[in-house]
């Protein structure tokens, strides 16, 4: 294995030295159509010296700054462009105005069907290869060019293991390769490298062939179970208990692997995390409580026997100016898993948004874990922001993983320097990927159920991919009374820090639990789309000792159920006996309410539940623009789970629906949706 990992390392130092030489790339199209012109010439002007371009279009050649490429194709106009900057050119050719025929073999329709030769067969089926795993790149790996150190650029090198390549994010998963299962090692540098496997090979390519010829490096991210919730019928159980849950990273992770061209996982998909990364427009409380309570019901959109049913809460906001004092803990993550992109430098940038947020009377900490962990800043003032910002961007990662005493010492500095009446939280940046001391998430539950007994409350961040832990940081969060987001890029720390700052980090109401409870006179059958880890016994609504989702300032939760109204026969609910000893209230008291909602919930320092009741009638109404976009966010989910419930809607009803709930959008989260769910339908 060392053997190895030191061949690799001298061919990525090879590598390094080429790419220190300017290189210019980009594209040839037909100004016509757009389409890849594959075999034309691109030659410094003056010289001998040239390329062509691929069977892609794309060319890569070495030039001076000020020199001219003359770009000339059979049928085009010749094209010449200087080389300033920039290190990209594309360039369109147009067709001239004399061309009569062209032939180009193997791509599309052509005038002149002329059959191939063998040696353009063999270069052909050669270009298929290379072509595939293009196309899987294009999917993957974002052209982005990232500078910094050997290490850095290291992580950058395109790995193809038997055929496959190897997201950016997954390199450090290569070690896990053994030695004996290596048939051979070919290493592609600078210009080779490029025409190969195209711009995403910029910074070298290691093709790694085994010996099986069929290895795979396996996806290191953990999803808890997820058992989709199924019709229940009213008559044998007419109350449904849930806690709430504000989460919203299973939407920004999804997003993330769309955007990459990845498989998700099923159990990845959490529909109630995708609904509630939206706001909605519910009205804001006008009474004691801190928040309100409003019901909707519509046809569904995707089956004409059932109806849909709409349960939103708005949280009371706040202004950052009336929010009490702060006492933050940042835990982060430095451990060698960490060094990624994605991960330290955009938690680094992230928590940047955070600190420039921060008042007088609040104050910071940090404390870091690796190896061990320790405190890298004592409790510091809102307004000594530079010290604070310092303190963040010297931190660097290395070392193993002891997440469990580094909980252990940011919940003992938070109690030390508790704020009565105000905010005590820790804020815990990480991937997740826990290896040193209490590990288990068995035991890291029980670790936060013990530490939540303070009052000092928990954020969690989730960071990068790979090896992504959602399953134990959503453990964490749930156990911690907080909330856990997952930041993919900056546009998502500014919605988590920025737009939605007192919500992320400010609790106005704890242990929330929601109970509805549906008239088996209107509603036949029922299911609650999503919240599958959230389900409670219906006894636990009562109980004041049952955890349950925490409501941020300003925050909203949104739930939906698919019901099947009294009457409709449905292949979704099989008969059952007629019950003997069920007896029903007299109809005629009821027989306006379709259901009734119940909600508990406790002040953030408070221990007794307090409880808010609203009763949905049988009035029908108009399909509200939020309507539309909830139920579409929760088809693409049913979609992307394969559920059995979706009635094979196809993704165009989805992008119907969101677009006719588009709204305002002024922040254009919605928009973004539309493009999310229209990449993934051309992926697949």
């Amino acid at each position: 294995m060392k053997n190895l990992l030191q061949l690799i390392f001298v061919m990525l130092i090879s590598i390094q030295i080429g790419a220190q030489e300017k290189t210019v790339t980009g594209m040839v199209t037909s100004a016509s159509d757009g389409l890849p012109l594959p075999g034309v010439n691109i030659q410094i002007e003056d010289t001998s010296n040239g390329v062509q371009t691929d069977f892609n279009g794309n060319y890569v050649i070495k030039v001076k700054e000020g020199k001219k490429l003359v770009f000339s194709y059979i049928g085009f106009d010749t094209k010449v462009i200087k080389v300033e900057s920039s290190n990209i050119y594309n360039v369109a050719l147009k067709e001239s105005e004399a061309l009569e025929e062209v032939i180009i073999v193997g791509y599309g329709a052509s005038s002149d069907f002329r059959s191939p030769s063998k040696a353009q067969l063999k270069w052909q089926k050669q270009k298929n290869y290379h072509n595939s795993i293009s196309k899987q790149l294009q999917r993957q790996v974002s052209d982005v060019m990232i500078k910094g150190t050997r290490e850095t650029q290291a992580n950058q090198v395109l790995y193809i293991v038997d055929g496959i390549p190897v997201q950016k994010g997954h390199n450090t998963l290569i070690k896990n390769i053994k030695p004996e299962e290596i048939e051979h090692v070919n290493v592609h540098k600078g210009v080779k490298a490029v025409q190969l496997f195209g711009i995403s090979a910029k910074h070298g390519c290691i093709v790694i062939t085994t010996k099986s010829g069929n290895y795979r490096i396996q996806n290191d991210e953990n999803y808890a179970n997820i058992n989709e919730n199924n019709f229940e019928r009213t008559t044998l159980s007419p109350l449904s208990t849930f806690s709430i849950d504000v989460d919203k990273a299973g939407y920004s992770n999804i997003r993330r692997m769309i955007n990459n061209g990845e498989n998700i996982p099923f159990d990845a998909v959490k529909i109630e995390e995708m609904v509630n990364y939206f706001n909605y427009n519910y009205p804001q409380p006008t009474d004691e409580h801190p928040f309100s309570i409003n019901t909707e019901v519509v046809q569904t959109p995707w089956h004409n026997d059932t109806q849909l049913v709409r349960i939103g809460l708005q949280g009371k906001t706040y202004e950052n100016d009336e929010l009490p004092a702060s006492n933050l803990t940042f835990l982060i993550d430095v451990s060698g898993s960490m060094g990624s992109q994605n991960k330290l430098p955009l938690l680094k940038s992230a928590f940047r948004l955070l600190v420039n947020q921060l008042r007088a009377k609040d104050k910071v900490s940090i404390v870091v874990y690796a190896g061990a962990a320790g405190v890298v800043l004592k409790p510091t003032s809102g307004n000594n922001k530079e010290k604070i910002l310092a303190a963040l961007d010297n931190l660097n990662s290395g070392g193993s993983t002891a997440g469990g005493a580094g909980i252990e010492l940011a919940y003992k500095l938070a109690e030390e320097n508790f704020k009565i009446k105000g905010n005590n939280r820790v804020i815990l940046a990480t991937d997740g990927d826990f290896n040193v001391g209490s590990s288990s998430d068995n035991a890291m539950k029980k670790l936060i159920e013990e530490k939540r007994k303070t009052g000092v409350f928990l954020s969690v961040l989730g960071f990068g991919y790979g090896n992504y832990k959602d399953s134990k940081l959503e453990t964490l969060a749930d156990k911690g009374n907080g909330n856990h987001a997952y930041i993919d890029n900056m546009q998502e720390a500014q919605k988590v820090f920025g737009k939605e700052f007192g919500g992320t980090l400010f609790t106005i109401a704890k242990d929330v639990k929601i109970q509805v409870e549906f008239n088996p006179e209107k509603v036949r059958a029922y299911r609650l789309i999503g919240y599958e880890n959230r389900l409670l016994a219906d006894e636990d609504f009562v109980d004041d000792t049952k955890d349950a989702g925490e409501l941020g300032s300003g925050h909203t939760v949104t739930a939906l159920y698919e019901i099947i109204p009294v009457g409709i026969t449905s292949d979704y609910i099989k008969e059952v006996p007629e019950l003997k000893y069920t007896q029903y209230p007299d109809k005629k008291n009821f027989e306006d309410e379709f259901f009734t909602v119940k909600l508990r919930y406790k002040l953030p320092d408070g221990s007794k539940s307090i409880e808010m009741v609203k009763v949905q009638n049988t009035e029908t109404v108009k399909v509200s623009e939020d309507m539309n976009f909830a139920s579409a966010v929760a088809l693409f989910g049913m979609q992307l789970r394969n559920s059995k419930y979706f009635n094979q809607a196809e993704v165009s009803k989805v992008i119907e629906l969101a677009e006719n709930g588009r709204g305002e959008d002024n922040d254009g989260y919605r928009a973004e949706f539309v493009r999310l769910v229209k990449s993934y339908g051309n992926l697949n």
